[in-house]
Order: structure tokens, then sequence, then C-alpha cells
């Protein structure tokens, strides 16, 4: 159907503007469109595989449409009024041009060449272990069996995405053991994750004449656990587990006491960043002495660097970043002990190699004398660069390994070649790289598809509703993820999804988007706009105004004695500044200004009237690339945009936020759900149908990687573009990468990593 009535009016696909397709499809919702022949309720679909049109939710004959009547003129129109015989236009300025925006029908990417499956021959082998897996079910294509059976001196395995690089860690691990009776106790495994450690031993208990004590004999495990092991068994009492700093709000409270020498406000510095600086500069090697600060945020956490580190050693305490220094300095100061380990140690076996540090990089060095190291990674999913990760390392591989042999994994056994073929063609635009080109077992004839949201509210439906569609043809909740570049992306798929019947799973560690720092300072002006004895939401915007939050046990006294709100009691504060007090003496007036408002309009006003974007300026979250606290706001705006009054907001805010922790909550329980992850946190994870949200630039590649290319530094955009390839290549089956044309409420345009596949 193409037209329904809305509040007795009868309205059209086609002469609805662009921007309210998702209010009449949330109208629907609501029970208020009908069908303009029978009357009963109808609803707006709005998904991706259909263009846009009302439905009946129930089966329906075809109601006969009427006539549409000639369009009526909207405000966006030109409008006319007839003076002394002339046509004056009325509505603009005759300079005003206004384009409306018209819905864009998906489309696929270039189509990839026709899909051929090589036919291989049997590969034949000497080796008797080789021949006994391949009985036993464990096929190895020709790279993988070479990079299984070579076992003198250094290898580089590039394994592409879903090249299978698990089993030939494992199978590399059994062959040694059974093939060429290397002692389990003289191989060390390195994961990346506990995760992947525990099933590399699960899989390699499964392999043929591996028994359990072999199995157990073998060191697999992470770096940390690795080195800490070594650490404590050394230096016990230095290294017990009870002086572990095993929380992020521990580590907090140390530089926060640093802070207070700097009279840094803990609601004002962003402390959270400062540590992740603290680490980036240890797993790099840089200790606080060699630190050269560029700006005068990396000055105060230089500072708060050397406090943190001189307290942990006065307090006998150390953080997961000490276990890999601490190992490293161990070993460099005790050459003896650097040798016996060398000897115990002959083989060596590193997974991810793409995402290694420098202090990590050092250790695996100073050990392998033997040489025998076998690293396995992909320079096309290097993305953990704010760790210290440098896929540099894979690239000079040669250099520091002089005579290593190279082996390309250039299989794909995960997803379709219409998938791996996007993959290739986007990810070969980088420049710092070593050349692979993936190849695909199986096609299935369905290429990616790009479709063209009006804004993120509307992506968010589209997603939802073309989820539910493909779970009515078969599909389960398992089978889908939803992928972000940040965190904030995702605000509007939680709430569509919390609003569904559809079971799904989110990150334990990711922080609910009312609740971010910027976000709820503005949040609780609205709410003081309707209770301003709000004692929670004074706490809040006290740091806004600048004003210490120790004066909030005054106020509430003041409170009481003077008979008045505590809002009045702000604003009545001496502080000795003339500008500051001016700006208190405007909060009630404001405030109270604010009640019959919309949403919207009243973040707008306390934007220009109590300058809350000149706090995010100065408050800023210095040091973090990524989120700024301007970009929270606008995001805080087009949440609010479809709500008529600010207590349905923060209704719909507090619902929403009780909603984040009970997910939270049950997540880990949940066996059959769809995925709703960063890029970063679905590395090696794979599902049949994968949606990107927001590629476009601005979100991927990110502002902060844009800003670097202008400056002249091409390395964050590589990762950028990195970034979408580990995106594409977590699909199986079908894959959907979503184009809004507006973002933040500005225009938005694609990104330009899909330059090459449009």
């Amino acid at each position: 159907m193409r037209t329904a009535v809305l509040e007795n009016k009868l309205i059209a696909t086609e002469q609805l503007n662009r921007e309210h397709f998702q209010w009449v499809h949330d109208e629907g919702k609501k029970g208020k469109l009908h069908c303009p022949i029978c009357g009963d309720p109808v609803r707006f679909y709005l998904g991706i595989e259909k263009q846009p049109h009302f439905f009946h939710m129930t089966k329906h004959t075809n109601c006969q449409e009427p006539e549409l009547p000639e369009r009526e003129s909207t405000k966006d129109e030109m409008e006319y009024v007839e003076r002394n015989g002339f046509k004056i236009p009325v509505s603009r300025t005759i300079t005003t041009v206004q384009q409306q925006t018209e819905f864009k029908s998906p489309q696929q990417v270039k189509t990839a060449p026709i899909f051929i499956k090589e036919t291989k021959a049997d590969l034949s082998t000497s080796s008797s272990y080789i021949q006994t897996l391949k009985e036993h079910g464990f096929s190895l294509d020709a790279n993988q069996m070479e990079a299984v059976s070579h076992m003198e001196g250094a290898l580089l395995v590039l394994a592409g995405a879903g090249s299978g690089k698990t089993r030939v860690l494992t199978a590399r691990t059994a062959f040694m053991i059974q093939e060429k009776n290397v002692d389990p106790r003289s191989i060390m495994l390195v994961t990346f994750t506990a995760k992947a450690a525990l099933e590399m031993k699960n899989r390699l208990k499964q392999y043929p004449g591996v028994n359990q004590q072999q199995s157990q004999s073998l060191l697999a495990g992470t770096f940390h656990s690795i080195f800490y092991r070594i650490l404590s068994f050394h230096e016990r009492n230095k290294w017990s587990s009870e002086k572990l700093l095993k929380k992020e709000w521990q580590k907090e409270q140390i530089i926060k006491l640093g802070g207070k020498e700097l009279a840094l406000d803990e609601k004002e510095f962003a402390y959270d960043l400062a540590l992740q600086q603290i680490g980036f500069w240890k797993n790099s090697l840089v200790l606080p002495s060699q630190i050269k600060p560029e700006t005068p945020w990396e000055e105060k956490v230089a500072f708060l660097f050397q406090f943190y580190e001189q307290t942990k050693r006065e307090k006998g305490l150390f953080d997961f970043d000490d276990m890999l220094l601490g190992c490293y300095q161990l070993l460099q100061e005790n050459p003896s002990l650097l040798e016996s380990y060398q000897k115990r140690f002959r083989y060596f076996l590193i997974d991810e190699f793409q995402d290694i540090n420098k202090v990590q990089y050092e250790l695996i060095r100073m050990l392998s004398s033997s040489k025998n190291i076998c690293a396995v990674g992909d320079d096309d999913q290097s993305i953990y660069s704010f760790r210290g990760s440098d896929p540099h390392y894979l690239l000079d591989f040669e250099k520091d390994f002089p005579n290593s042999k190279l082996i390309v994994l250039s299989e794909n056994y995960r997803s379709s070649h219409e998938i791996v073929t996007t993959a290739n063609t986007i990810i070969k635009k980088n420049k710092e790289r070593r050349y692979k080109e993936m190849h695909a077992q199986f096609s299935s004839e369905r290429s990616p598809v790009l479709f063209f949201p009006y804004d993120e509210e509307e992506e968010a439906t589209m997603i939802v509703q073309d989820i539910q569609e493909k779970i009515e043809q078969g599909y389960e909740p398992r089978d889908f993820a939803v992928l972000f570049r940040t965190n904030t992306s995702s605000r509007a798929i939680f709430e569509r999804l919390t609003n569904s019947s559809l079971p799904f799973k989110i990150d334990q560690d990711v922080e609910p988007f009312y609740e971010r720092f910027i976000v709820k300072g503005m949040l609780s002006f609205l709410r003081l706009a309707l209770n301003e004895d709000d004692q929670e939401a004074i706490r809040s915007i006290l740091p806004v105004l600048f004003v210490k939050n120790n004066v909030l046990q005054d106020l509430k006294a003041e409170s009481i004695l003077n008979d008045c709100s505590l809002l009045e009691c702000v604003s009545q504060l001496k502080t000795g500044f003339a500008f500051q007090e001016k700006k208190l003496k405007k909060l009630v007036p404001v405030i109270r200004s604010l009640h019959q408002l919309s949403p919207l309009t009243a973040m707008e006003i306390l934007e220009k009237e109590l300058g809350y974007g000149d706090f995010i300026k100065k408050r800023g979250n210095e040091g973090n690339k990524l989120d700024k606290g301007s970009d929270d706001v606008r995001d805080l705006k087009v949440a609010a945009r479809g709500f008529k009054t600010i207590l349905e907001f923060l209704d719909h805010v507090n619902h929403m936020t009780a909603m984040n922790k009970e997910m939270k909550n049950i997540s880990k329980t949940l066996n059959n759900a769809l995925t709703l992850s960063t890029i970063h946190r679905s590395k090696g994870l794979e599902y049949k149908i994968v949606y990107v949200v927001s590629t476009v630039d601005g979100s991927l590649p990110h502002d902060f990687a844009l800003d670097s290319f202008r400056n002249g530094d091409l390395a964050p955009l590589e990762e950028e573009r990195r970034l979408l390839y580990v995106a594409i290549t977590r699909a199986m089956e079908q894959l959907y990468l979503s184009v809004p044309q507006k973002r933040r409420s500005k225009s938005a345009h694609p990104s330009r990593f899909l330059s090459p596949v449009k």
C-alpha cells in the first residue's frame, strides 16, 4: 500500500518528507495509522529488502487505494502571494535552496568475478603423521601442510582471515611432538587471550597420538600468564598475587592522589584516559624519565605516571603491565637465568603476531636464541595500535630473523566468494601491507549490500526489521551480529532491540550511553527542570558550572535554613568571580523556562544560555582521539528528537539505563542471541549475517584518522581500513553495510573505503 490515514489525513509514501519516515513508522507502532479503505490499523515498513510501504498487520484482501490528491504545499516548499500582479515568494528567501532527500534503494557492491571451484589434487606427503591426520579427518591444504611440517629456523605464517590458523598451530604442535619427538616442555605456545590458549589445548588433545600428559606439559597461555609465572617463581614475595592491582578503580585511586598535587578536578580530568596512555608508554618500554610531552595534557599524564610508579614501588604493588616489564628486566639483569630459559624453550609458536607490542616482542627475541620461532598473524588485521601493537614487527620479521621462511595461507574457509572478493578489493588499497589475496571455498550467490537509511534512528529500525524477516525464514538469533566502530554508535540499535522481542547480547564493559559524563551532565539540567531538589542532578551540574562538589553539603543546609530549592541555593553561590556568579544567577530563570519545551529545544537553550558548549570545549576529553564531548551532545539530540516533552524523554532514558544493566546481567546466560559488538571485540569471531553500521567518513574512518591524514600521517587511516576489513570478514554468508545519509543531524558522506566496491 502507498497510502494510509494519520490523524484524519491521507498520507502517501511518495509525498512524505524523507526525514519523517521514522516518525510515521513509530506512529504506526502506536496504532495511529489506518487503512483508508477498511479502517483497520496498518504499519509503515522500513526495512532493507523492500521499498517503504504501508501494510496490514493481519492477512487482508487488497484494499483498492483511493486516487491521491494533489500534494499540499509544506513549509519546505515555495509559497507565493500576489502583489500588483506579481508572484512574490513568502515561505523563504529567494536565495534559499532546499532539496528533499529521497529514499535511496539498497544496492549490491560491484559484482565479483564468477566463482570457479578449484579442484585440488590429493596432496601426497612423506610424513607418516600428516597421513595419520588426514585419515582422522584433519585435512590440510598445501600451504597449511607446509606450515605444519617446516621445523628448523624462523617461520612467518601469514594467515589471512578464515584461513584456519588455529588448526595450523595445533596441528604443528602435534606434528612436533609425534613426528619429531620434540619434548612438549620445550615448546611455548603464546596466545593473546586465555580463551584461545584453552581452546588450543583442548583441540590438541583431539589429535591422534597426543595424550593428556603431553598436552599438559606444553606451556600454553597468554603473554601475561606465562611471564607472570616466571616472575612469581623466582621472586615469589615481590610478585605475590595479593599485591596485584586487579581493578581499574584501584589504579585510578593512586593517580587521583597525584592529581591532587596538580589540583586536577576528579570530575573534569579524564583519569581513565590517563591510565590508557600510561599503559601505552609501559608497553612501548618508555619509562617516566624518557617521556617528552608534546601537549599540556601529556605533561600532566607524565607527572601522574611518575607518581603512579613511585607509589607502587613504595607500597610493593604492581599491575598487569608490570608482569611483562618485570620479566623483561629480570631476564636482562640475570644473564644466567636468561640462558637457562633459552635452553629450556627451543620452540616458540606465537599467535596473532600482528598485535604484538614492543615489550612482548623483545621478550620473545630474548628467549628465542634457537631462532625456532613460528609467528602466525595477518598484518591486514592489525587494529590495536592504541595498546602499543605495531604491525611492523610482522612486516619487518625477516630483518630480525634472517633466513626465515614465509608461508601464506590464502584459502578462506569462512566467508563466501562475494564477501572475500569485497574484502580483498578494499584492503588492497593499503600501502603498508604484505601482498596477499584470499580465495573463498564457496559462493553464496549473494553480493554484499549497501543500504542507505536516513539517519541513526532509521538505520536501527531497518536492521531490526531485516533480522526479524530473516528469523522468520529460518535463521537463528545467534546467526547475526551488528558491528560498530565505537560504543556510542550502538545507542539506537540497542534501543530498538530492547523494544523488540529479539534476544541479544552486549559487551559487559561498555559504558551505557546515558551514563557518559557529558551526557549525564546535560540530562541533569533537564531533570532539574522537573525537580529543583534533585540532589544527584545538582551533583552532576556542579562541574559544568566549575563549582567544587564539596559545596553540596552546604547547599543542603542552606536549602533547609532558607526554605528554598537546591537549584536556588546554587544560583546564590558566592565564588568571588563576577563572571561565574553572573552565570549562576541565570540558572533559575533558564532552568524554569525549559519545563514546557521539547527536550531538543531545551538542550539548545542550555548550550547557548548556560555555556554548556563552552564547558565541553574547556574540559574536552583530553587525550581521547575517539570520543568528544560535543559528539556526545549531538548524539543525545538525535535520541531526543522523537520526544515532545522532557518528562517523556527522561522516562525513556531511565528505562534504557535500567535495561542496559539488566542486559549485562543476562548476557552471559544467553546462548541463542544476536550480538552487538564493537569491531575490535568481534575479531576472531564469525557470524552467518553481519551488519556494519555507519560506514561513513567520520565514523569509519573515524574523524581522528581523517585529521591525522590531513596532517600527513597515513598510519591511522590505514588502520581504519583494516578495521573495516576485519568487520567484513566476520560474515560467512551475508553482509550489509549501512551508509546513513545523516549522522548527528549533519549530512554524511559514504566511507572513502567503499569507493572501490560501489
